[in-house]
C-alpha cells in the first residue's frame, strides 16, 4: 500500500510540515482541521457551534479532495479547549452526522494550534 498526500484550496493550508490528508488505500486520514474559514482566512474564536461547523466543512473539503465523504467517516477525534463546550460542540456536529455516526473520542486539550476552541481529525473509508 502506498500514501499519497491529499491537498486542496477549500480547506486551510497546512500550518507545519505535515499534509491536510493522506491518502492510504481505502482509508483516508485528515490531519486536524481548525476553524479557520478558508474563503476570510478567519478563524472562529467566539461560538463553538461555529468553530465546529468550520471544522466539519474543512474536513468535508479534504476528503472531497481524496474522492470520499463525510458519510464515510468511521473515527473521529475531538480536541476541545474547554470541556463546558461539549454540549454546543455536540448540537454542531451531529448536523454532519445524522444517521451511522463515527466512533469518536473527544478530550479537553490544555492549548490547540492558534489558540484554536476545536480541532477534528477524521479517518474515512474511500
Amino acid at each position: 500500500m502506498t500514501k499519497k498526500p491529499v491537498t486542496t484550496s477549500l480547506a486551510p493550508a497546512a500550518i507545519g510540515p505535515y499534509s491536510q490528508g493522506i491518502d492510504a488505500g481505502n482509508l483516508v486520514f485528515t490531519s486536524g482541521q481548525l476553524p479557520i474559514d478558508v474563503e476570510t482566512g478567519v478563524q472562529e474564536k467566539e461560538c463553538i457551534a461555529k468553530a465546529t461547523t468550520l471544522v466539519l466543512r474543512n474536513i468535508e473539503s479534504v476528503l472531497a479532495a481524496a474522492g470520499t465523504t463525510m458519510d464515510k467517516v468511521v473515527k473521529t477525534t475531538i480536541y476541545l479547549a474547554n470541556f463546558a463546550d461539549f454540549k454546543a460542540m455536540n448540537e454542531a456536529y451531529q448536523e454532519f452526522f445524522k444517521e451511522n455516526p463515527p466512533a469518536r473520542t473527544t478530550i479537553e486539550a490544555a492549548k490547540l494550534p492558534l489558540d484554536a476552541l476545536v480541532e477534528i481529525e477524521a479517518i474515512a473509508i474511500k
